[in-house]
C-alpha cells in the first residue's frame, strides 16, 4: 500500500502478488491489485482480480463495485447486471445486453488527473453516463458521449436542494455525434442572448453560455461541497456583459451557421469547430 500511494504501482503489485502467493484466500490482497489495475486501465486483469476477491468475500461491496466497473469496461454485460443486482436494482442477470436506465443527473469529472472539469450528465446505469453538458473542447469530450465513472464519490454539486456526489471519470465508453462548437458574440442585452440560445437549441443542437454558466473552484471546494462564502468567480457587479463566449453541440458547422443566420440580437464575430466527433480540433 506504501508503493502504490507513491505512485510504484508494478512494485506494489509485485508483493501483492507474493502476498497473494504466501496466503491466496485473503481477498484484500486481490482487491488491491485490482484497484491498481482499475486506474491503470488493465480492464482484463482487473476483471480478474476483482472476480477472486468478490469470490472469496461475496459481502464485500468494494469488490463487487469494481467487479461491475470492470465487467462494464469489457462490455460483460451479464457480469455486471448479476454485481449491479447484488446493491439493490432490479435488472435481468440473464440478459447479455447493455443497461440503459434513468437514474438521474449527476456531476462528472472529465480528466480527473489534469484539469478536472466537472459537467452534468446522465446516469443510465451505476457506473456510466451521459454528458448532457457542452464539456470545454480542451477536455476532449463532447455533449452526449458516454463515460465510464468511478463508483466512489469524489466532492459534491448542488442540483437546486439535491446534493449530487461527484464521480471521476476513467474512461469514454462511446463516443457521440455531436461536435463541439465555440462562438463569440456581442449581445445587445440578456433577452437577445436567451433568444440566441433559443435559436441554437433543438432535437439536434443545444447549446449553453459559457460565460455564464462556468466557475472556476480551488482544488479543495471542488472535491469537497463549494459554497457561497469560498467564492472564486470575478467580482460580478451585476451590469450586463455583451461580449460572451457560447458552446453549442450540433452535427455539423452548417446546422450552427444556418440557426446563427436568424438571430438579430446582436454580432457573432467567429463560429468556430473546436472539436469535432472524431476528437479532432479544427478550425472553421
Amino acid at each position: 500500500m506504501q508503493l502504490d500511494s507513491e505512485g510504484k504501482c508494478q512494485e506494489a503489485l509485485d508483493k501483492y502478488a507474493e502476498a497473494i502467493a504466501l496466503h491466496p484466500e485473503k481477498s484484500e490482497s486481490h482487491y488491491n491489485s485490482g484497484l491498481i489495475l482499475k486506474y491503470a486501465g488493465d480492464w482484463e486483469k482487473s476483471f480478474a482480480f476483482n472476480k477472486t476477491a468478490h469470490d472469496l468475500a461475496p459481502g464485500d461491496e468494494a469488490a463487487r463495485w469494481n467487479l461491475g466497473i470492470a465487467a462494464t469496461a469489457l462490455r460483460d454485460w451479464r457480469t455486471a447486471r448479476r454485481m449491479w443486482s447484488g446493491v439493490g436494482l432490479q435488472l435481468d442477470i440473464e440478459l447479455d445486453e447493455p443497461i440503459e436506465l434513468n437514474m438521474g443527473l449527476t456531476p462528472v469529472r472529465l480528466n480527473p488527473d489534469e484539469g478536472a472539469e466537472v459537467v452534468w450528465a446522465r446516469r443510465i446505469d451505476p457506473v456510466r453516463a451521459r454528458i448532457e453538458s457542452i464539456p470545454l473542447p480542451e477536455s476532449g469530450y463532447c455533449h452526449g458521449d458516454i463515460v465510464l465513472h468511478d463508483g466512489a464519490a469524489v466532492g459534491y454539486r448542488m442540483n437546486g436542494d439535491k446534493k449530487c456526489p461527484v464521480f471521476n471519470v476513467l474512461e469514454l465508453f462511446e463516443q457521440s455525434a455531436f461536435s463541439t462548437f465555440s462562438l463569440t458574440i456581442d449581445a445587445t442585452s440578456q433577452e437577445s442572448a436567451a433568444e440566441l440560445l433559443q435559436l441554437l437549441s433543438g432535437e439536434d443542437m443545444h447549446a449553453e453560455d459559457w460565460s455564464e454558466n462556468i466557475r472556476t473552484l480551488c482544488k479543495a471546494c471542488s472535491e469537497g461541497e463549494p459554497h457561497e462564502e469560498h467564492d472564486h468567480d470575478a467580482e460580478d457587479d451585476g451590469t450586463w456583459k455583451p461580449q460572451r463566449s457560447f458552446g453549442v453541440a450540433a452535427l455539423s458547422l452548417e446546422a450552427v451557421q444556418q440557426a446563427s443566420a436568424a438571430w438579430t440580437g446582436g454580432t457573432i464575430s467567429e463560429i468556430e469547430c473546436t472539436l469535432s466527433a472524431e476528437g479532432d480540433e479544427d478550425d472553421e
